[in-house]
């Protein structure tokens, strides 16, 4: 045998090794964590701002971190809203009222009991400063008229009309200490440790910006179930994939062309994401009034392989979205709305030999350059020629809210949530404020028949009344075409069950991380 086969041969063998190696120290990490008193599991970092109401990024990842440490009246299982710091609640006058009753002995992080005087200063306070997330504003006005205090426990919240909408608005904004809170003129500015002192389940022990590390201690007088992972922490991460096979953090989202490294190898679990993350393409019709025209909407209706930017950006790993926007796994999606399947000629007939040439804003992540390639070519033989802008996704954002664009392209969670968001997407009015990138945005867009049906949909607490009309907005929303809803993507969840095995998905999202729940005791 040659010396050249012999040294690949040994080169092999010691690749094996360090494999194996490898694997075992995996193991025995496992073995560690599953025989300690402490439970860590470490999830991939990023810089997602600091956690409290105000400072972290408007995006999910920067939100669902500060909701570990800030608990909300009620919270959200696999079905639907539960009781939280709320042990029951009750809606009187026609809808006008809500009356929640706390759980009693509720401490602060710094051992301050909770009260009902801290959740009445809670809502005074987000009406003079706004936090990041939002949701008490409906169609630009504060749904809260006045909050009163019937004793320390009982709080009732009088609104200002009947609305599907307002429990989940009103039990899910995170509530935060008077004590700490009632000083502070600029919440903007206030980056202090007693920022993020809440009565959730997790206390912030680090934090860094720069290196996107966020590390969290479950908190011991935690009022609610007890918590089943002891510390949180999210590390920096170069490569997902390499830092998963060798045990530095325990969870993935695994692409298609890498699970048969997971399913069936009893060392990993697989499950499959519901498809409530997606992109879309906006118009903005300020900025290119031809755009308006509904038959050149259609164009790019027709003109984008929307099956291709599946089998090609997510490489089968998700949908073509709906015209309507909500996903097929929605409850509330209706499979019969007009369609738009790719058709080059029928493109070519709407546009009717004319020619134009529009700006395309992106974000600077792979994926995105390659939905904005395929796109481009695409359009170019209908006649739509493209010029594309890629920038960081941080300015993307931030162009969007702003209006600075002609058309973008972005990519959002939250199209699992209640099918009021199809008015917070497609409502006109000028007055309406964007508290993500999952909302608003379509700068010009007017229809009289989506208004109408978007402010009806609310004021429906009857729920058969109320899907007649969400089906019925999703048909007109699908026939005017006022955005190109494009795929909706399918992860896959991949994590180690012999080191933790309590990931859950609520009703809503798409990612088990995100869920408080998930480090938690269930009944």
């Amino acid at each position: 045998m040659g010396n050249k086969n012999i040294l690949i041969i040994s080169f092999i063998l010691i690749l094996s090794l360090l494999a194996g190696c490898g694997q075992d120290n995996i193991q025995a990490n496992e073995k560690l964590n599953k025989n300690n008193d402490n439970l860590v599991i470490r999830l991939e970092g990023g810089d997602w701002g600091y956690p409290t109401p105000f400072l972290h990024y408007r995006r999910g990842p920067g939100a669902y971190k500060m909701k570990l440490i800030f608990d909300s009246l009620l919270e959200k299982d696999e079905k639907g809203l539960i009781p939280w710091l709320a042990k029951e609640w009750e809606i009187k006058n026609d809808g006008k009222e809500y009356i929640f009753k706390l759980n009693k002995n509720i401490k602060w992080h710094d051992g301050n009991k909770l009260t009902a005087d801290d959740v009445k200063f809670t809502f005074e306070y987000y009406k003079a400063h706004p936090p990041v997330w939002n949701n008490l504003i409906v169609n630009g006005k504060n749904i809260i008229e006045n909050v009163d205090i019937i004793d320390d426990y009982t709080i009732k919240f009088i609104v200002n009309e009947k609305n599907a909408t307002y429990l989940e608005r009103v039990g899910t904004m995170p509530i935060i200490p008077k004590h700490i809170w009632e000083n502070v003129k600029d919440p903007l500015k206030f980056y202090r440790e007693e920022a993020v002192i809440g009565c959730g389940p997790y206390k912030l022990t680090n934090y860094s910006r720069e290196q996107g590390i966020y590390k969290f201690k479950a908190f011991e007088n935690y009022w609610g179930p007890k918590q089943k992972v002891d510390v949180i922490e999210f590390v920096p991460v170069s490569d997902p994939i390499l830092a998963f096979e060798k045990g530095d953090i325990d969870t993935l989202m695994a692409s298609p062309d890498i699970l048969n490294r997971y399913e069936n190898n009893e060392g990993f679990k697989v499950t499959k994401n519901k498809p409530f993350w997606g992109y879309r393409l906006i118009f903005n019709m300020d900025n290119r009034p031809e755009l308006k025209d509904k038959s050149l909407r259609k164009v790019f209706a027709y003109g984008i392989n929307r099956d291709e930017l599946v089998q090609k950006v997510a490489r089968g790993a998700g949908i073509v979205a709906s015209m309507g926007y909500l996903p097929k796994a929605h409850k509330w999606y209706n499979p019969d709305i007009k369609k738009y399947n790719f058709d080059i000629e029928k493109a070519r007939k709407l546009i009717n030999g004319k020619e134009y040439s529009f700006k395309l804003l992106i974000g600077n992540s792979p994926k995105e350059v390659k939905i904005a390639e395929l796109i481009k070519l695409s359009l170019s033989k209908v006649g739509i020629n493209i010029e594309v802008k890629s920038v960081d996704n941080k300015t993307r954002d931030g162009l969007v809210k702003k209006g600075d664009f002609e058309l973008a392209i972005i990519g959002h969670g939250g199209w699992g949530r209640d099918p009021d968001l199809l008015r917070d997407m497609y409502y006109s009015s000028e007055t309406m404020e964007s508290n993500s990138p999952a909302s608003g945005s379509l700068p010009g867009f007017y229809n009289e028949k989506i208004n109408e049906l978007a402010l009806l949909q609310m004021k429906q607490l009857n729920f058969d009344e109320r899907k007649e009309t969400i089906y019925k907005l999703q048909e007109v929303i699908a026939q005017e075409v006022p955005q190109i809803p494009l795929f909706n993507t399918i992860g896959y969840f991949v994590f180690r069950p012999l080191k933790y095995d309590g990931w859950m998905y609520t009703y809503d999202h798409h990612y088990p991380e995100h869920c408080k729940l998930s480090y938690l005791e269930r009944k």
